[in-house]
């Protein structure tokens, strides 16, 4: 995994490592990141690698980190989350952390890209997320990269003493769908 790196026209993902910690928790308290997380209370450098012991050594999560093609600079995080083996499905997530990147195109290729790799490389059946229902932009990108909305959440989750509604969203494997 450490030699992976699967790339398209604007950004390569290639596999986190503890060296990403400061610049992930940089991102993760970044206030336009924070705002599309369930979790948003602060993001600590101990609650991270607190985060790859127990997550991504383990195999629950897989974590790659976006670089611009061309500057190999990192932009942000995609990862899956919720692994399960037995019914082959994950659940994924994303952020562009870099300020000036975000709007650039990269989320969305970065969604086409790692759900390749669940698919053919994970071998999923099955991709989830979800995603507040006011992040129409985020929503707009799921679905072009070939996610559909399964599921309307209505009060979901409760931030700051305020309710808000989630899009559950899931993509089923192209090559199982055939035939």
């Amino acid at each position: 995994m450490e030699e992976l790196r699967l790339a398209g026209e604007k950004v390569y993902l290639r596999p986190m490592t503890i060296e990403d910690t400061d610049k992930i928790v940089r991102w993760r308290n970044n206030p336009r990141v924070r705002k599309n997380f369930i979790y948003q209370k602060p993001f600590t450098r101990q609650g991270h690698l607190t985060w790859i012991e127990e997550k991504v050594n383990t195999g629950e999560v897989i974590q790659f980190i976006i670089c611009e093609k061309g500057t190999d600079r990192p932009v942000g995080s995609v990862y899956f989350r919720d692994i399960n083996a037995e019914h082959r499905r994950a659940e994924y997530g994303i952020f562009i952390g870099e300020d000036d990147a975000a709007g650039c195109g990269f989320g969305s290729e970065t969604c086409l890209l790692a759900c390749e790799y669940g698919f053919s490389v994970e071998k999923w059946h099955k991709i989830i997320l979800r995603a507040f229902s006011d992040n129409q932009a985020a929503i707009r990108s799921y679905e072009k990269a070939g996610f559909v909305r399964e599921a309307y959440l209505k009060d979901e989750v409760c931030i700051d003493g305020t309710y808000r509604d989630m899009v559950l969203m899931g993509f089923i494997n192209p090559e199982e769908r055939k035939g």
